[in-house]
């Protein structure tokens, strides 16, 4: 008999152990598992990696960044000295007098000034024009192989990926081009060497690292979401306060998602900052990295304003003194609502009655579905959420009116049988 306290409470210390352990655990959880859904969803799922990079045809920095590549590709070919020099000479084999000669060598400035505008005119046209939106969106979808080659280093397409460099083939690019700047008359565009044809978009040392991690991720990413959730339920349930465990786990896990926000702000400062040369431009760089981790970010948000609603709702179906105070403001302004409306003919009848003896499944069966619908919903986001919950508000509001109805009809019912005729 004496060792069943000391069992009991060796129990309850073992519990709330497991408890804390599995909310810490699920709070660390949440934040990995958001990077492995991303990670997933961006490697293996075509449609969204297109639909994700499509955005890059049209901007600005991408367009300047290929189109100065393409520019310097036909400049290598353009020597404008060597093209005078070889007029000059011409020229004088056939009566030129030196002077005039050496006057059109001095054209070579202009010369290569003019080959380069007519370049750029060319390039900056086929940039801006459907034909490379065209061009960039069907050699995504082609090469989509290239995304996991990117992201785990297995794979071939589009985007290569080599001792650290990302690079992006615009060959398919430079071959239009070339054809343009040839019907413009501009005969050198026409000797533009395959090794031009590679806009560098990416270069870290440490990309190996990167690779062997998000391998790692992408192999958990059909599951860590699953174990995620079941984790924080049993740590919830075990909890002997559970409803403060459900806030506090729910908190946590907006705190880990909201470290790795900043940690994404000052890795994308870092990198930025330390951009090698072989990278074209600082902007061109930074669209791919904002471009790329989009859907991560705007996961991240949705997650901490979910996780803060789940927290404010724990809190205010407790005891505290706000909590209560708040409630009872809402009952009270439900029983208002209801005698006001009785008081202008308007009941629900049985309606309210049985909503007031089954308020506590009707509300519960709301949250379920709510939750349900967020379980199902493809891709939700922040708006999804706030949309989510206004409607949980509502249904909850409805439910508290019918059943003040109800109790008014009840508190009523006696005074109108006691009433003579």
């Amino acid at each position: 008999m004496s060792n069943s306290p000391q069992g009991g409470r060796a129990g309850r210390v073992l519990r709330s152990t497991a408890s804390a352990v599995l909310i810490v655990l699920t709070c660390v959880l949440v934040p990995v598992t958001v990077i492995t859904v991303w990670v997933h969803d961006i490697a293996l799922d075509t449609d969204r990696y297109v639909k994700t990079m499509k955005p890059l045809a049209t901007d600005r920095a991408i367009e300047d960044a290929v189109r100065h590549r393409l520019v310097d590709a036909v400049d290598v070919r353009v020597d404008g000295k060597q093209i005078t020099t070889d007029i000059a000479n011409w020229l004088k084999s056939q009566g030129l007098p030196p002077r005039a000669a050496d006057a059109v060598k001095a054209l070579a400035p202009q010369v290569n000034e003019a080959a380069h505008a007519a370049a750029d005119r060319v390039a900056k046209r086929f940039v801006e024009s459907d034909r490379f939106e065209k061009l960039w969106v069907t050699a995504n979808r082609t090469a989509h192989s290239a995304v996991v080659h990117a992201l785990t280093g297995k794979g071939r397409g589009a985007i290569g990926v080599e001792e650290g460099t990302v690079t992006l083939d615009v060959g398919t690019a430079v071959e239009q081009v070339k054809k343009d700047l040839v019907d413009a008359g501009v005969q050198p565009a026409s000797h533009i060497p395959a090794v031009e044809k590679q806009v560098v978009l990416f270069q870290s040392d440490q990309l190996d690292q990167f690779q062997d991690a998000a391998h790692a991720l992408d192999l958990a990413g059909y599951w860590m979401p699953v174990i995620t959730v079941l984790l924080g339920a049993a740590g919830v349930l075990l909890a002997h306060r559970r409803r403060r465990a459900l806030a506090k786990t729910a908190l946590g896990a907006a705190v880990g998602c909201l470290v790795v926000a900043i940690g994404l702000v000052v890795a994308r400062r870092y990198y930025l900052d330390h951009l090698p040369p072989s990278v074209l431009s600082e902007p061109a760089a930074a669209a791919v990295f904002d471009t790329l981790l989009r859907f991560l970010k705007a996961t991240l948000r949705t997650v901490i304003v979910l996780a803060v609603i789940v927290a404010l709702g724990a809190y205010l179906v407790g005891p505290g003194r706000l909590p209560r105070a708040v409630r009872s403001g809402s009952e009270r302004g439900a029983d208002f609502a209801a005698r006001w409306a009785e008081a202008h003919g308007v009941t629900t009848g049985r309606a309210g009655t049985w909503t007031e003896g089954n308020r506590k499944w009707l509300t519960i069966g709301a949250l379920l579905v709510i939750a349900l619908v967020f379980a199902l919903w493809n891709d939700p986001t922040t708006l999804t959420v706030l949309v989510l919950a206004i409607i949980l508000l509502a249904a909850l509001a409805v439910i508290a009116l019918l059943a003040a109805d109800g109790r008014t009809s009840a508190e009523t019912a006696p005074e109108k049988r006691e009433t003579p005729d």
